[in-house]
């Protein structure tokens, strides 16, 4: 399945109300937005029709997020859902992600783009190929190692893959606080080191088994009781259910 399709079916699904893209380019995946939508991207040529209350900022991204006004176009709401696909380098999506979960509700759905660059070269931090990942893909281990409280899915979407994060805790300041020792022992030069697993897109999910699994309740019933309580247990059980134990609670997640 293309990502597009995969995040039209997304949009359907989760509902939101406040989305966010990080990255726009010509506007074919922020022209999926069927709600209020921001969109950053320094540099965006639209060629999409976008329809809707879309409020595009010509900006950087870490620019957007040092304002004290960034929620006013959204009533000080956090985003529900939030598409990063911005500049493809790791340290760049590190902090698009940590602005973004600030930002964002425990239910909200992040999902990242180019995760599974299909060799070494479209990986490279210094494009010279056509299609071009860069170094995207080491977040996948950095979020596993620093915050395994987030659940992290990889989708096999074409051409190049889907990661979603879910289980968001704004409150945590664990990768802001340690992003100088992150991007030390994870950035590195060309070529990079890709691991053969996700070459093979070892431990990757379909997109129909997400768009068919049962997490998508767990998130709705959240957002529209947010007093629920255990909801992080609730998504991981579910979660375990969907998609196998691997999802499931561990000793150290609460």
């Amino acid at each position: 399945m293309q990502y597009l399709d995969f995040l039209s079916r997304v949009h359907a699904l989760h509902q939101p109300a406040n989305y966010l893209e990080i990255g726009v380019r010509f506007g074919h995946s922020l022209a999926l937005a069927q709600c209020r939508a921001v969109g950053i991207d320094p540099a965006y040529l639209i060629e999409a029709e976008l329809s809707g209350e879309v409020h595009l900022k010509r900006t950087t991204s870490d620019e957007y997020f040092t304002r004290p006004d960034c929620l006013d176009v959204t009533d000080g709401q956090p985003f529900d859902f939030a598409f990063i696909d911005g500049m493809h380098l790791f340290e760049f999506g590190l902090r698009d992600f940590i602005n973004t979960e600030e930002h964002a509700n425990p239910w909200s759905v992040v999902i990242f783009d180019d995760v599974l660059p299909r060799n070494v070269p479209e990986a490279a931090r210094q494009r010279h190929t056509g299609a071009w990942t860069g170094d995207v893909f080491p977040i996948i281990e950095v979020l596993r190692r620093y915050r395994p409280e987030l659940v992290t899915i990889l989708v096999d979407t074409a051409p190049t893959g889907l990661m979603f994060v879910l289980g968001l805790d704004p409150s945590n300041t664990t990768l802001r606080d340690n992003y100088d020792e992150i991007v030390r022992d994870f950035r590195r030069p060309d070529p990079q080191v890709v691991p053969q697993q996700l070459l093979d897109r070892g431990g990757v999910q379909t997109p129909a088994r997400v768009l068919e699994a049962g997490f998508w309740k767990t998130l709705r019933e959240q957002r529209d009781q947010p007093d629920l309580p255990d909801f992080h247990l609730r998504l991981r059980e579910q979660l375990a259910t969907d998609l196998g134990a691997a999802y499931g609670p561990v000793s150290q997640v609460s």
